[in-house]
């Protein structure tokens, strides 16, 4: 109470033009008060009128009232001032460029709190109160404060929409609904919203739906996003570690040869200064037995000489000459030092090339990977330069074409020894690797063919069926013979429909797990589509069936 008390003390001395407390307060004849400036203003606007009104009653003045202060009331104002001014309540809130302020409301306007759609009026708590107390106007639908009121009025006929043409699928009003909509399906808006409402709530549980799904595949990704940091986060460490130890034992290896050739280069200076200080001793003797016979030779006692001379003359066994051969003293060493890091490098080479290949392989397959082409054209986008590696040729097929094409042939070729040679079947594998995307064709003449996609470490042996494609779990075929196409994986077969053609297209996804054939003349059908998940980079193959002079060739794509 004591809060509904403090509303109305300001309300009563309020001004309802400026909504602010009243200054130099003055009453018009009907009883209502204004600031001396605002009411004054007001009908400075009514001048042309000739008849003024109270903006509250709307009662009018003729001729235009004169306006005295109101003493009383303007010390009640001062009084409320030095006690203190309640705060405005949150409804006697101005309204903003962006809010729907109170049609009713002059001056300054007041936030709407309802909108009245039989109205088409806005009106803040204030204004609105007649609504709720007066019957009539208590049927009305109220609504929240709209800026779009006139939207429900009809154009035409400048009334209310009230009605919906299902026909036309637009709000029309009463008379459009007997004139230029008569005979249309039309019910109620009231009766359309219902129906609507239904579609809206389904629309709803249907939104929700995806929303708890998407929800649940952010929480997926998420957890992926984990997952991909933590295997990365231990795979560098653990590389870290591994290529540490690999440094470490090059250090050590690097120290050891070090030591190696340290110490030996002690022992052989050592070996040579021995040598060299003998041969300085025998030097030292010489040039003393070398001065001896000097002076003996000047001496002019004939007898002395020939006493001295015989031990002079005699010389000591001599240290056996010394012969360098053309050493290349560590030079071995160096060299052989230099094949270790060659071949290291080599292999280096080979395995990075395997490591940055499995680096590209990991990827995160995700439900928004582009779908599969409809078309050839878009199948050529993903088309692949292929060629038969010879290596892997079993030894009756022979290449041609620039190794795109393998024959049939009823004596063996000259293929060296290689341990990627096929030995049972009459197959090959293309030289390159496929991942990604991929799109290749495969036309064929004679006899039979297998087209068949391939891991490489697939067996090559003799005397056994694992090594034909499609025969295990590490190629997928489709045998195309005699007009019918046979599908092979793992040991299974699986009979296939379809146009028969003499050429195969065959698109693969690897990210995806997709490998499809097709058989391709004017148009595209899909013969066989797989869906698996592919642990390695795959192969192209080929194998030729029955008859010699049977073809098989990758067509060279434009």
């Amino acid at each position: 109470m004591a809060q509904k008390g403090a509303q109305l003390d300001r309300e009563v001395f309020t001004c309802p033009i400026c909504l602010d407390l009243l200054k130099d307060p003055v009453a018009t004849t009907c009883g209502h008060s204004y600031c001396m400036n605002c009411i004054k203003s007001f009908w400075d606007e009514e001048d042309e009128k000739e008849t003024y009104s109270c903006p509250q009653c709307r009662q009018t003045f003729t001729p235009r009232p004169v306006l005295l202060k109101n003493t009383i009331l303007a010390v009640l104002v001062d009084e409320l001032k030095k006690t203190g001014l309640p705060a405005a309540p949150a409804d006697l809130c101005y309204a903003g460029p962006e809010d729907v302020a109170c049609d009713f409301c002059t001056g300054r306007k007041l936030k709407a709190l309802k909108s009245c759609l039989n109205c088409l009026l806005s009106y803040c708590e204030k204004h609105l109160q007649p609504h709720y107390d007066a019957a009539l106007l208590s049927k009305h639908k109220l609504v929240e404060p709209s800026k779009k009121l006139q939207e429900n009025v009809c154009s035409r006929h400048d009334e209310v929409m009230k009605m919906f043409c299902r026909t036309d699928q637009k709000s029309i009003c009463y008379l459009c609904s007997v004139e230029e909509h008569k005979g249309h399906d039309t019910v109620s808006a009231a009766a359309e919203r219902t129906e609507k409402q239904k579609e809206l709530e389904v629309s709803r549980q249907n939104i929700q739906q995806r929303i708890q799904d998407r929800e649940k595949d952010v929480k997926l990704l998420q957890q992926e996003v984990q997952n991909i940091n933590r295997s990365a986060d231990k795979t560098v460490e653990d590389g870290e570690k591994i290529f540490t130890e690999l440094i470490r034992l090059l250090e050590k290896r690097s120290s050891e040869v070090k030591q190696q050739v340290r110490s030996q280069q002690d022992t052989e200076v050592s070996r040579v200064k021995e040598l060299e200080e003998k041969l300085q001793q025998e030097i030292r003797e010489l040039k003393r037995k070398d001065a001896e016979l000097k002076n003996l030779s000047h001496t002019e006692d004939h007898n002395q000489f020939l006493h001295s001379f015989p031990s002079l003359s005699a010389l000591s066994e001599s240290t056996s000459s010394i012969q360098i051969r053309p050493l290349r003293y560590f030079e071995d060493v160096t060299a052989a030092v230099s094949e270790v890091r060659d071949k290291l490098q080599d292999v280096l080479t080979e395995e990075w090339s395997k490591l940055s290949l499995t680096l590209t392989e990991v990827d995160v397959l995700l439900s928004d990977s582009p779908a599969e082409p409809r078309t050839r054209a878009g199948f050529l986008k993903y088309s692949c330069e292929i060629t038969l590696d010879p290596n892997t040729a079993e030894t009756q097929l022979l290449l041609s074409e620039g190794n795109r094409k393998a024959t049939y042939m009823s004596n063996n070729q000259s293929y060296p020894s290689h341990p990627d040679r096929f030995t049972q079947w009459k197959q090959v594998l293309s030289r390159e690797s496929l991942t990604g995307r991929c799109y290749w064709e495969v036309e064929w003449r004679e006899g039979g063919v297998y087209v068949a996609a391939s891991y490489k470490n697939i067996s090559r042996g003799s005397g056994s069926d694992d090594s034909a494609f499609g025969y295990n779990d590490k190629s997928w075929s489709l045998r195309c013979y005699n007009k019918s196409y046979t599908f092979w994986s793992n040991n299974i077969n699986t009979p296939v429909s379809g146009p028969h053609s003499s050429r195969v297209g065959v698109f693969l996804d690897h990210r995806a797990g997709i490998l499809s054939f097709y058989s391709v003349s004017d148009t595209m059908t899909l013969l066989h589509r797989v869906q698996t998940t592919f642990t390695q980079p795959l192969y192209a193959g080929l194998r030729l069936l029955y008859s010699f002079g049977a073809t098989a060739e990758f067509f060279k794509l434009k």
